[in-house]
């Protein structure tokens, strides 16, 4: 899989995926490319400190604060990066009406 930066100008549903791919794969010691975006976190092993983590993660990459409990509320990467992504268009449309 490759690496999209979520950084960039938007934060779209690609890179975001990709990149909660890339930290999910990281923390569970696998190649990106065995990790199914349809298949529960949990079944991957990841654990509340890893959620913790990951949610601390997305706050500081994406910018966008999460309860820890939405790593196991969307409980898939494609559940969560809907959710994050949705995030993100709130966050924005705030910021625009600023």
């Amino acid at each position: 899989m490759t690496y999209a930066d979520p950084t960039d100008a938007s934060l779209t549903p690609d890179g975001i995926g990709s990149w909660l791919v890339q930290r999910v794969a990281y923390y569970v010691q696998l190649p990106a490319a065995e990790i199914d975006p349809d298949v529960s976190v949990a079944e991957y092993g990841l654990d509340s400190v890893y959620a913790f983590t990951l949610c601390g993660d997305i706050e500081d990459t994406l910018g966008l604060s999460v309860e820890p409990t939405a790593i196991w509320d969307f409980d898939t990467l494609t559940a969560l990066t809907a959710h994050l992504v949705e995030c993100a268009a709130h966050s924005d449309a705030a910021a625009a009406s600023r």
